[in-house]
């Protein structure tokens, strides 16, 4: 691409002779000299160097005619052919033989650099038109005499960054022919980066006249592009010829088709007017930007019509006459000079060196074609209208809209009231806007602001990779027919809501997730659609979209198991059930203290005067109690008891009701802390990055974390202990909770955040914002939710023996005591009945009585209620007697 080592080193040793040879030369500038001799070096041959020419000459035309004194310029032109060996020797020639005080011209930075040696030598000034982006920033003490006549490259470069952020093209491809001398115009770089916008290819070209066969190398150069993505081509330094050879094969190639976008520069896009209606038409959407002019200058009105008039007698071949950025710089220029000049002559009665030249051209401070003239670091400076113009089918330029640095696009530069600002990537709100207005003739036609990307197509659809073995089916499950799964449900739905046909073919991709996100980045896959979870790390090297569902590392356990045998003392606490006894026996003693001399039912023996109280005391906790009360006394502590007794067991059914019906599900471990300290082994679902995480976030020891190959295996390998808790993302816990209510299996509440699911896409692909675009419009239409709700029905979190209706065993504990209760009373009663049949009942004499004989009698004892109970008032009287001393004692 460069030029060849050997020509370098031939111009190196010509231009090191030439120096030796070349005298110390030293002009002046005489007031008594009727003319000043300024040397111009272009190249006469192409249409720049006419139009530099003859510029040239009606400026010094003007000056001479204007002038009022007797001093005049003498221009003297010399070819260079585009050659930097000829150009040099011309220079040295002007220099010598000319006299001249000053040089023009050299647009190439090749011929500029060789021209500017020999000019610093004889302190010369040299006024270039070569590109501001191959001079070093310290190239005004390097080259003191090297004046830059041209704006720093910032500013257009500035204009095309705004126009790609606008529109959220977020990577373009940038092109330009490189001499061997200039440096790499990093200018629209920066201002990319200003906008999030970034260069992925340099596609650069060795000049054009060195290449022996252009359209060859041009068609092997722009087919290297199809492993690229981005579609948006922008021409920095390039000569047209170039140029339009790029166009033509690149249309040929389908470079030009729908979707891609093609942006040209002052440099190129000035020269557009000259290019052949033939040659035109592979231009067809070409957005240019060029240096606006007022038309309000009556200079600049006069020099164009002059200009033109000229031109068309001069170069009567040339089909337009039309001026352009080189014509209105070459006439800025030698002003420029001629001013400084008649300064220098002004300000001196004797001679004035080259040096106080320079001074006064770097002073200069007036009104040219072009604008404010003045300069900055040996470079001019200025404000400068750029005008966006745009090639439509009908091969002709159409001016779209204006821009500058203060005032943005606007349709009209003078009213500023019809400003737009400068708009952020995307726009405000992250979309393409209009910013060029809607008449925007596109490449192909097209009719829609294009992606600036290359678009899948029938014949190329794009190749989408998918999880071929998924952790969870409900999300991605791959069978023998078309895959189907949440995930891609949401990929259908959001495809329908693009504005553009996306032709595609799901592949399954059977390996870790981290491995199927790298497949998209080395662009074995144009995207990735599936349960994938933003990470910060993936993102560095794909692009994601907006997350479609929450994702959340989540920890699963068993339910803590409660022993609900004793489940109705619960209620109460120990204290409390104390405290009760206590006030239970209490009143019991203060209500037969209080009944016993004036009711007769808490009079007899001992025993029938403490069951008699304690049964009455009891009853009064059910409302069941018959005993009549005498006292009045009683009555009142009965009132104050039956109050305490109805707030206590109300509060007690209150609390059991509480404790039966409510669940009160916990789980087994609370934290991971005491998860990790129990050292118990927890699990993950296969290719998963919730591995790393653990061990590396959560401190687990690797041995302990086992990999769950299976959705269907989360519940043995809880039940036989292989894992005491699962590391989960949130969407596939619930899942797995719901697939498993009634296993024992519950929600931790542990949470870790991460950025949710997204659909992976190539860094800097327009799809993955078209598809956030997509997504919210779901998500504020419902879609979303409904999709959820049909893979994902709402459930409820259920113990693993469902609590909705009560079982034997909350009650076995109670019903135990009551039973053994009963049978330990049935038969202490049964004993004492039969002690009372042996005495009561006893077989006759002699007789050998069987043992079923004597069951018989038994029965027949206690079905006859007559002879048991005159037993019964034999044994009280005998009672009786025996307890009168006792029995006197209380009455």
């Amino acid at each position: 691409m460069f030029a060849p080592a050997k020509t370098t080193l031939f111009i190196t040793f010509f231009l090191f002779i030439s120096l030796i040879i070349l005298p110390f030369h030293v002009i002046t500038i005489s007031a008594q000299d009727d003319i000043t001799n300024i040397g111009a070096i272009i190249n006469v041959d192409s249409r720049i160097g006419k139009e530099e020419k003859l510029s040239m000459e009606l400026a010094v035309e003007i000056f001479n005619n204007a002038s009022n004194n007797k001093h005049k310029i003498v221009l003297h032109v010399s070819d260079s052919g585009g050659d930097p060996l000829q150009a040099y020797t011309a220079a040295v020639d002007l220099i010598n033989e000319k006299k001249a005080v000053a040089l023009m011209g050299m647009d190439r930075w090749k011929e500029a650099a060789l021209v500017t040696e020999a000019a610093n030598r004889a302190q010369v000034p040299i006024l270039t038109f070569a590109a501001t982006a191959s001079i070093s920033p310290l190239s005004s003490r390097v080259w003191p005499f090297l004046i830059r006549m041209t704006n720093n490259d910032s500013l257009p470069m500035e204009c095309v960054a705004s126009i790609v952020g606008s529109y959220g093209w977020p990577r373009v491809i940038a092109i330009y022919e490189d001499d061997g001398y200039s440096a790499v115009p990093t200018h629209l770089f920066d201002e990319l980066q200003a906008v999030g916008s970034e260069i992925e290819h340099w596609l650069v070209f060795p000049p054009f006249s060195t290449l022996s066969d252009p359209k060859t190398f041009i068609q092997e150069e722009l087919e290297k592009l199809n492993s690229l993505h981005s579609r948006v081509f922008i021409f920095l330094r390039c000569s047209i010829e170039l140029v339009i050879h790029i166009s033509v094969e690149a249309k040929h190639l389908d470079f030009m088709g729908k979707d891609s976008v093609w942006i040209t520069t002052d440099s190129v896009t000035s020269l557009l007017g000259i290019v052949n209606s033939s040659v035109i038409s592979s231009m067809e959407g070409i957005i240019g930007i060029k240096s606006h002019f007022s038309e309000t200058n009556p200079l600049l009105v006069s020099f164009f019509s002059t200009f033109r008039n000229h031109f068309q007698l001069n170069y009567p071949e040339e089909e337009n006459s039309e001026p352009g950025i080189y014509a209105v710089h070459a006439y800025d220029t030698v002003y420029t000079l001629a001013l400084a000049i008649e300064k220098s002559i002004n300000n001196s009665s004797n001679t004035t060196s080259e040096t106080l030249l320079l001074e006064h051209i770097l002073s200069s401070s007036f009104k040219g074609l072009g604008g404010d003239i003045g300069f900055q670091n040996n470079e001019l400076t200025g404000s400068i209208i750029y005008e966006i113009v745009n090639v439509d089918h009908w091969a002709s330029c159409n001016t779209l809209k204006f821009w500058s640095r203060e005032y943005g696009f606007s349709d009209n530069i003078i009213n500023e009231t019809s400003k737009v600002t400068n708009l952020s990537p995307g726009g405000r709100d992250g979309e393409p806007v209009q910013v060029l207005g809607g008449q925007v003739y596109w490449p192909g036609g097209l009719e829609r602001i294009p992606l600036g990307w290359k678009v899948p197509s029938e014949a190329e659809p794009l190749i989408i990779g998918i999880p071929g073995n998924a952790s969870f089916e409900k999300f991605v499950k791959v069978g023998n027919g078309e895959p189907s799964g949440y995930c891609i449900d949401v990929f259908l739905k959001a495809v329908e809501l693009l504005s553009y046909d996306l032709p595609y073919k799901f592949v399954p991709f059977h390996g870790e997730y981290n491995a199927l996100v790298d497949q998209v980045y080395i662009k074995y896959f144009g995207a990735a659609v599936g349960d994938i979870t933003i990470l910060k790390n993936r993102s560095n090297y794909v692009e994601f979209t907006q997350p479609y569902a929450e994702s959340g590392l989540t920890m699963v356990v068993r339910v803590k198991q409660e022993d609900k045998k004793w489940l109705f003392v619960m209620p109460f606490t120990r204290n409390l059930w104390i405290l009760l006894t206590f006030l239970f026996l209490y009143t019991m003693f203060v209500v037969w203290f209080l009944e016993h001399r004036s009711n007769p039912e808490f009079r007899g023996p001992w025993k029938y005067q403490l069951s008699t109280a304690m049964w009455f005391t009891f009853c009064t906790l059910f409302f069941a109690h018959r005993e009549n009360l005498r006292n009045n006394f009683t009555r009142v502590v009965m009132f104050v008891w039956l109050f305490a007794v109805f707030v206590i067991t109300s509060s007690y059914t209150a609390s059991l009701t509480s404790m039966l019906t409510v669940q009160r599900l916990e789980p087994q471990f609370a934290s991971v802390e005491t998860l990790r300290r129990s050292n118990k082994n927890v699990g993950y679902p296969s290719n998963s990055f919730v591995r790393k995480y653990i061990e590396d976030v959560l401190h687990f020891n690797p041995s302990r974390i086992i990999t769950v190959k299976s959705e269907y295996d989360y519940p043995d390998l809880f039940n036989n202990g292989t894992i005491e808790a699962a590391f989960l993302e949130l969407p596939y816990e619930r899942v797995l909770l719901a697939r498993n209510a009634r296993q024992g299996l519950i929600d931790s509440g542990i949470k870790h955040r991460f950025g949710g699911l997204g659909f992976v896409f190539p860094k800097g692909s327009p799809m993955a914002r078209d598809f956030s675009k997509a997504f919210l419009k779901l998500s504020e239409d419902g879609i979303l939710n409904e999709l959820d709700e049909y893979w994902f029905p709402p459930n409820s979190q259920s113990s693993p023996e469902s609590d909705e209706s009560l079982s034997p065993k909350n009650f076995m504990s109670l019903f135990l005591v009551t039973g053994v209760t009963s049978t330990i009373i049935l038969v202490l009663y049964i004993i004492d009945l039969f002690k009372t049949f042996r005495r009561v009942s006893r077989p006759i004499v002699g007789t050998n009585e069987s043992f079923w004989n004597g069951i018989k009698r038994f029965g027949m004892y206690f079905y006859n209620s007559r002879l048991h109970q005159l037993h019964r008032v034999q044994i009280a009287a005998q009672e009786r007697d025996a307890d009168m001393f006792g029995a006197d004692l209380f009455k």
